[in-house]
């Protein structure tokens, strides 16, 4: 409706006062300075986040000088969305984030449907882009890397997996290098391969630019030499909050195939 209006930030603020009417004076009170919500939803307990738009930045700066002498609510933020932001209207709650590591997200299986939007918004954003997934067999991880690739409107491509078979690519089509495809490594397969040439193509990938999620990435860093530093994003998933995540059978040299494999029994 205003074209004009491209920039666009994500708001919160804190509920003081929920009294009748409160949103729609601050909704007319945007409306009144220019600036339109894309979205909105509430976020936390008393917490409220909106993706905004507007054709200059000064009104949103205009807005939080006013939101000072509105005693019903406390301004939090006004920023550039992030992927938290995104997902946090979306759903109505920000996705848990490690308070030792801030590249570090954690989820449980209840949460995929939100773990599958947050990879899809990571799988759009442009350049290289390297994450990691802890996990459990069964708990989910392929499947939603597969779900967020789609939703993503990504090619995917399995470069060492236990999906339906052990897979350990050696090659790959020139067409296959292209830097919108999101590839996928298992941490566990490739630490445990004796080709080299499958070595040399994992290698060659994490060094192209493009999208790559490796599965047990502590268990990658250990046998090729990278480190868990390399990794935009760690994702955490489990069964509940409580799971301990282990490695002890993956680290066994000789295995054919694991719980993993079980993709739609897995969902």
């Amino acid at each position: 409706m205003y074209p004009e209006r491209n920039i666009e930030q994500y708001m919160e603020y804190e509920i003081l006062n929920n009294r009748p009417g409160l949103l729609g004076d601050i909704s007319s009170l945007l409306g009144n300075l220019g600036i339109s919500i894309n979205t909105i939803n509430g976020v936390e307990n008393r917490r409220r986040g909106l993706l905004v738009r507007t054709d200059e930045m000064n009104k949103l700066q205009r807005f939080q000088q006013m939101s000072r002498y509105i005693d019903d609510i406390n301004m939090l933020k006004v920023r550039k969305p992030q992927v938290r932001d995104r997902l946090a209207v979306r759903h109505g709650r920000f996705i848990k984030r490690a308070e030792e590591d801030k590249k570090v997200f954690r989820f449980t299986r209840e949460e995929i449907g939100i773990l599958v939007d947050f990879l899809a918004e990571i799988f759009q954003e442009e350049g290289h882009r390297l994450i990691g997934i802890r996990g459990m067999p069964r708990v989910g991880k392929t499947e939603s890397v597969v779900a967020g690739s789609v939703t993503a409107k990504k090619k995917w491509l399995f470069l060492s997996s236990t999906l339906i078979k052990q897979t350990e690519r050696t090659s790959l089509l020139k067409g296959e290098y292209n830097d919108n495809n999101v590839f996928i490594i298992d941490g566990a397969v490739t630490t445990n391969s004796t080709k080299e040439k499958h070595n040399q193509v994992i290698r060659e990938i994490m060094n192209f630019p493009a999208i790559k999620v490796v599965e047990h990435p502590d268990l990658l860093v250990e046998s090729l030499r990278y480190k868990i530093d390399d990794f935009d994003y760690i994702i955490e998933l489990r069964e509940d909050e409580n799971q301990e995540i282990t490695y002890e059978k993956h680290k066994k040299k000789h295995w054919f195939q694991n719980d993993d494999m079980d993709f739609f029994g897995g969902m």
